[in-house]
């Protein structure tokens, strides 16, 4: 098997867990970077390594249209072409559905895309995504899924349903690489019902791990958390379960809360590059004026490089003077502060204070954030 999952703890629906994979063991709940086009933005793989994240994300979409699969695995394959030693999971390109749904057509023999870069068209069947994902050579790939807004009509999220179901057995098949994970992704919207007929659906066909995607995609986070927890609690507790493109870090310590497992988001470094900083006092933007003359660091609870070595101050005049490397030291900070969020809930799980520990940090996001500018 290509990875092994192995439940260490619970509290309530938190789950403590260690996903074993050919490139190193990931302990659960984990934050995953995003590496889109094979490479966390602004930051190099040591970078990323110095902060102890165990494994990336990349994108079969992206990846697919430049350099090609093909090409990296012509050079070895994605760990190698960028460098990365750990543990790597590919989306399937099911996201870009939703998002690039003014250039794609859909049917059920796949989606044809219409290239953002150039314009060419791009034909992405289940069994050319996992082709992809297997040329990439990633740890974990995602089955192709359609991925609706999540206040669509239900006729239009029981298509997508339908689709994914549809895709997800043809993605079963087409799949043949031994050492890589192949997980399914359950929709179904906002819907209970139709989140649990999905996920029956897929446990049938004995993915070895699942995602839950379709949230975060339009509804309000408190719709999503009101649906998430008994879409979690469907899925097999002996596999890992990965929300995707989710979210702030309230949206990581509500989803750990109620049974996830894994996360990804480009948040940390978009907000990054955009002078944005999460801290433990709350959020930070760092382009106004009261940081022109402020000594203190980013976050003094924080031991990153960033905080360690420069002052606000002094990342203010880095981004009013359109240096690149203030968006590399804010984006450094904020990985650093998401995966010591995912480090807090690891141990607090361990130890049976997880629910405790929820409520003073979430009482200090909310306390911390309107003031925080």
């Amino acid at each position: 098997m290509a990875i092994a999952f192995e439940l260490l703890a619970t509290d309530g629906a938190a789950r403590r867990g260690r996903l074993t994979t050919p490139h190193g063991v990931v302990e659960t709940p984990v934050f995953m970077p995003v590496g889109t086009a094979a490479t966390v933005k602004g930051l190099t793989p040591a970078q990323v390594l110095d902060l102890d994240a165990r494994i990336l994300l990349g994108n079969t979409y992206h990846l697919a249209l430049r350099p090609t699969a093909e090409l990296i695995a012509e050079l070895g394959g994605l760990h190698r072409f960028m460098n990365w030693p750990r543990a790597l999971l590919t989306d399937s390109g099911g996201y870009q559905v939703f998002s690039l749904a003014q250039q794609r057509r859909i049917t059920d023999q796949g989606v044809a895309f219409r290239s953002h870069i150039d314009g060419a068209l791009l034909e992405l069947t289940p069994e050319r995504a996992v082709q992809i994902q297997e040329l990439l050579g990633a740890d974990i790939a995602m089955c192709l899924d359609e991925c609706p807004s999540s206040v669509a009509e239900e006729g239009a999220i029981r298509a997508a349903l339908r689709r994914t179901l549809l895709w997800a057995e043809r993605c079963r098949a087409a799949h043949r690489r031994p050492d890589q994970a192949l997980f399914g992704i359950v929709q179904g919207g906002l819907s209970i019902a139709l989140r649990e007929q999905c996920a029956q659906a897929l446990m049938r066909l004995d993915f070895p791990g699942y995602a839950l995607g379709g949230f975060s995609v339009g509804e309000p986070t408190e719709q999503m958390l009101a649906v998430l927890g008994a879409a979690a609690a469907v899925l097999p507790a002996n596999k890992p379960r990965y929300l995707m493109g989710v979210g702030t870090p309230r949206d990581l310590i509500e989803g750990v809360a109620r049974g996830i497992d894994m996360f990804d988001c480009v948040l940390p470094t978009r907000n990054g590059r955009n002078a944005f900083a999460f801290t433990s006092r709350g959020t930070v933007k760092l382009r106004n004026s009261p940081h022109r003359r402020d000594p203190e660091p980013l976050d003094p609870a924080c031991g990153c490089y960033t905080c360690r070595h420069f002052s606000r101050a002094y990342l203010h005049h880095l981004f009013n003077a359109d240096e690149m490397l203030g968006p590399t030291l804010v984006s450094l900070h904020n990985l650093a502060f998401y995966l010591g969020l995912m480090a807090q809930m690891r141990t607090a799980i361990a130890e049976r204070r997880f629910a405790a520990w929820r409520e003073e940090q979430l009482a200090l996001l909310e306390a911390a954030t309107p003031a925080a500018d």
